[in-house]
């Protein structure tokens, strides 16, 4: 049972990781969008909702689920960012 537990935290913590970086990718279309080369803005706006629900699910159920909320937080503001920087 301990080796599942620890195989589950490890995995979290990964998943994490990656979710961030997902989102971090955001920031170079941010920076194109700044300059003048538009992104499509749909894309990223949906993922900020999509993060804000997966947060507020993650810290609402009754054993907060904390690689999910902070998997999803950057979401919710690169999202909102790069949506807001592609419209022109």
């Amino acid at each position: 049972m301990k080796e599942e537990t620890r195989f589950i935290q490890i995995l979290g913590r990964i998943a994490t990781v990656l979710s961030v970086l997902m989102y971090v990718s955001y920031v170079p279309q941010i920076i194109s969008n700044l300059n003048g080369q538009y992104g499509n803005p749909i894309q990223p706006l949906v993922a900020a909702i999509n993060c804000l629900f997966w947060c507020v699910y993650a810290y609402f159920k009754m054993n907060r689920d904390w690689p999910v909320f902070f998997a999803n937080l950057p979401g919710i503001f690169l999202g909102i960012i790069t949506f807001v920087t592609a419209l022109h």
